[in-house]
């Protein structure tokens, strides 16, 4: 496995973090939301390997819960465990700032993310219909739940 650092993102990582969000998702943020959570203090992360920002992850914290927003790793760096080093992350991140949950949405045609997200504990708590985008409309989300 790659030696894989993280590090909070500052602005002057939003445009290769657009990269690998482009990449990754059909409907992908925009730069204008990656700067807004930066702005109102989420917690921003990137994975690095050899000083290359290689995924991303954001989550909002408050009121003893905390909600990932948004987790991304690059196409020609999945599967080797650096999604799941980083949702450890930001669930650690997420427990030292007081949080005793952490929520997340996900597609239900993600089956990895999925698979990830129940290795690691999180439960399938509920469905939010017509969630995300689609190309033919709307895709539900399943609505995912850990204790930390």
């Amino acid at each position: 496995m790659q030696s894989i650092k993280l590090r909070p993102m500052t602005t002057a990582d939003v445009n290769t973090v657009m990269q690998i969000e482009i990449s990754v998702y059909p409907f992908p943020w925009t730069k204008a939301i990656f700067a807004d959570c930066l702005r109102v203090g989420y917690d921003c992360w990137v994975a690095t390997s050899d000083e290359q920002i290689i995924g991303h992850g954001v989550i909002s914290i408050g009121a003893g819960e905390s909600h990932v927003l948004n987790i991304a790793i690059a196409p020609g760096h999945q599967g080797q465990g650096i999604g799941r080093q980083l949702l450890t992350h930001l669930m650690n991140t997420a427990r030292i700032k007081s949080a005793d949950m952490m929520l997340l949405e996900v597609r239900p045609s993600n089956k990895a993310a999925i698979h990830i997200y129940e290795s690691i504990g999180f439960n399938e708590i509920g469905c939010r219909k017509a969630y995300y985008p689609a190309p033919e409309g709307r895709e539900d989300a399943l609505l995912f739940a850990c204790q930390l």
